[in-house]
């Protein structure tokens, strides 16, 4: 009996597969909104919020406590439908010194925000760079946030169905806070339940609105917790299983009927 125990020790212990993939609890990619939307202490807060939370104590007791005890994570910042940029490319994570190392990268530099916004393109993006790592994954995840609706690339569910198609789960972090900018026109007020009818999909998929900058370190805090360790999404959290009908085309619609105020297509 002892034997296999130990035995079973070792194969759990080892990172490391005979084709070099390394063996993890989750692949887990953020996929970051700084569309023009965004305003620039809001770029600040995001990327502070989530050097916050990948630090804190509650992210790091979950990573411990999985069955590998290690996840691995990718920053990345998206806008239009081929603007994705890597703040944090594809690094392993097992110890509050590497969330540290992580963490300062994320906040190494606040760079401006880039144009429109493509929710197909950064699931798209994702899923590829996921496939395409050097890990192996328990679970591979995609949390995307955002202030908006898709309004540039492909259809948003076309893109889901894809990432849904290869077995990934993806989560959604919709920032629902107020803005009063020019670029507000192209928000909606029910974006959670865009997010929940049109985003977001899988095993365990769930949604977690934030209305208020104040508190968007705490939320990115609990997601985090909930996907390293999802051993229980609150009831309300939930993906729900029957939604009334939405039209998931919102956002480029939306587009079309004011993009005559900017000079960019």
């Amino acid at each position: 009996m002892w034997r296999a125990l130990v035995l079973l020790f070792l194969l759990i212990s080892q990172p490391v597969q005979a084709d070099g993939r390394v063996e993890v609890d989750v692949e887990l990619f953020l996929a970051v909104d700084v569309s023009r939307s965004m305003q620039p202490f809001e770029l600040e807060i995001q990327r502070r919020g989530y050097a916050a939370a990948l630090t804190s104590d509650e992210v790091q007791a979950a990573i411990g406590g999985g069955m590998l005890g290690r996840v691995a994570i990718a920053y990345v910042e998206w806008a239009g439908v081929d603007s994705q940029r890597v703040i944090v490319p594809w690094t392993l994570l097992e110890s509050r010194a590497q969330a540290e190392l992580i963490a300062r990268q994320i906040t190494a530099n606040f760079d401006d925000a880039l144009r429109r916004t493509s929710i197909s393109g950064a699931l798209d993006y994702a899923a590829t760079s996921i496939e395409n790592n050097a890990f192996d994954g328990l679970r591979r995840v995609i949390d995307v946030s955002g202030d908006g609706p898709n309004n540039m690339g492909d259809t948003v569910t076309a893109a889901r169905d894809r990432v849904l198609a290869r077995g990934m789960t993806i989560n959604g972090l919709p920032l629902m806070t107020k803005d009063d900018s020019i670029t507000s026109r192209y928000n909606i007020d029910d974006l959670d339940a865009y997010y929940t009818a049109c985003v977001t999909g899988g095993r365990g998929a769930f949604v977690l609105p934030v209305t208020d900058w104040a508190e968007f370190e705490e939320a990115v805090r609990r997601k985090l917790v909930l996907e390293i360790a999802p051993r229980s999404v609150p009831e309300r959290l939930w993906r729900a299983q029957s939604l009334p009908t939405y039209d998931c085309l919102i956002g480029e619609k939306i587009w079309e009927k004011n993009r005559s105020l900017f000079a960019y297509p």
